[in-house]
């Protein structure tokens, strides 16, 4: 490894020089997330992909929990915190956000920090690359998504897991992007306007800066509560991302892991890199059913 370098945009430092003009971007806050992006990370290499693989990682990341993403290959890019103002911070808190904007679908994990999800707007200002494309980090690519560094800015998938109606919401779980210092400075200047705030963190804010934002479909961000709310909308032959929102799948015996044992066991292969299955190979969810 290449010792670190400060990049010219202020609050980021890379452990070595980007490689390709396009990249795909993950945020690594916390060692549960540190696990899953090893495993999206192997599957973007298992997929053929032809980018650069970065990880903006936090300061509450140990650095131990990275080396095994260093040595995938991954481009490693410690982020600071964005430097918003306190009353800002103490809104978008875990305890006040979740207290004000409950979640009443699915269950987040005790370690996710939402004030952390602001960092995922440190991608723009990666501008050593042309195009990027953000995954979380609980997620896998189970075929290659290449052709996404060709899409407009901003194009995201819209938050589809109950009801076809949801297709007016964006999620920001994956989504296409150019970076550029001026579009990050307008952000910052948006962002912490006196008593904003965001329901849904980032994923409001980004829905709201580029309002008219370009629809990616949803199979290139398959939430895994498609799995049992609209199993007609499953077909792992065309599933390019699959996100594990809300409940983690490294995650022990958590409220839904019979639903999803599938979709649990298969983010486990990727993550060991152990008997990864042939992705057109497997059962649908009705035809799991009928089985």
């Amino acid at each position: 490894m290449s010792s670190a370098s400060r990049l010219p945009s202020s609050g980021l430092t890379a452990n070595k020089p980007a490689v390709s003009h396009r990249a795909y971007v993950t945020l690594v806050t916390n060692a549960d997330y540190a696990m899953g992006a090893l495993a999206l990370a192997r599957s973007i290499k298992l997929a053929g992909a032809e980018a650069d693989i970065v990880v903006l990682h936090t300061g509450g990341v140990d650095a131990s929990v990275l080396t095994p993403l260093s040595d995938l290959g991954c481009r490693l890019v410690q982020t600071e915190l964005l430097d918003t103002c306190d009353a800002f911070n103490e809104r978008h808190a875990r305890g006040r956000l979740h207290a004000n904007a409950p979640f009443t679908k699915g269950r987040k994990p005790a370690f996710h920090s939402p004030l952390d999800n602001f960092c995922k707007l440190r991608l723009w200002q990666l501008t050593e690359y042309q195009s990027c494309v953000f995954i979380d980090a609980d997620a896998l690519v189970l075929r290659n998504i290449d052709k996404l560094f060709d899409y407009p800015e901003f194009a995201a998938a819209p938050n589809v897991y109950e009801t076809l109606k949801d297709f007016h919401r964006l999620n920001s779980g994956v989504f296409v992007a150019r970076p550029s210092a001026e579009t990050f400075g307008s952000m910052l200047k948006m962002l912490d306007q006196p008593d904003t705030f965001w329901r849904r963190t980032d994923q409001t804010f980004l829905q709201t800066f580029f309002h008219d934002w370009h629809g990616l479909p949803v199979t290139m961000n398959m939430l895994q509560y498609v799995w049992f709310n609209l199993p007609d909308l499953w077909d792992w032959k065309q599933i390019g991302v699959l996100h594990y929102q809300y409940e983690k799948p490294w995650e022990k015996d958590h409220p839904r892991s019979a639903e999803l044992k599938p979709l649990i066991d298969l983010w486990h292969a990727f993550h060991t890199g152990d008997n990864i299955p042939d992705i057109a190979s497997l059962a649908n969810p009705t035809e799991s059913a009928v089985a």
